[in-house]
């Protein structure tokens, strides 16, 4: 069994759509970044390669690549479970958590897990999404940005 953690965060800006877990949330304010910036597929697949020993997204996928400029995040996703099978190794499961003052996630989250689960060829069950609040602190709080963490856990297959 080998387990690893993945963070990200993204500043929310005007004029992008807002896409967490391959979903597109209605929201006045979408968030920043090279690709689609969806933080939450950001974490999970640092988790993945991390617990696979394979480095991070940064090195597997650099904003400095044109190929990368908005692509979906669930693409690169899909990049990740190829660099899981070919080290012969399958995910147990993945816990993930995004931090926002807003908008309200909940109704998304099922989504979400689904597109994750999809993606990767693993049972929905696998896969577990939240969402939490601040209260109001930091820059999350203030509706500056959104966060997520996830952790994985990765099995020889």
């Amino acid at each position: 069994m080998r387990v690893g953690i993945g963070y990200d965060v993204h500043q929310l800006v005007a004029g992008r759509p807002l896409v967490l877990g391959g979903v597109e949330v209605p929201y006045l304010m979408g968030l920043d970044g090279y690709s689609d910036a969806d933080v939450l597929l950001h974490a999970v697949m640092d988790a993945l390669l991390g617990a696979a020993g394979a480095d991070d997204i940064g090195r597997h996928f650099p904003d400095s690549d044109p190929r990368y400029k908005e692509v979906s995040s669930l693409f690169l996703l899909g990049r990740v479970a190829q660099i899981l099978a070919g080290q012969e190794l399958a995910v147990g499961n993945i816990d993930a958590v995004i931090v926002a003052q807003a908008p309200r996630l909940v109704p998304y989250l099922p989504q979400m897990e689904l597109n994750i689960a999809g993606t990767l060829g693993i049972a929905p069950e696998q896969v577990n999404v939240k969402a939490t609040t601040t209260e109001w602190l930091g820059f999350t709080g203030r509706g500056e940005g959104i966060a997520a963490y996830a952790i994985s856990c990765l099995l020889k297959a």
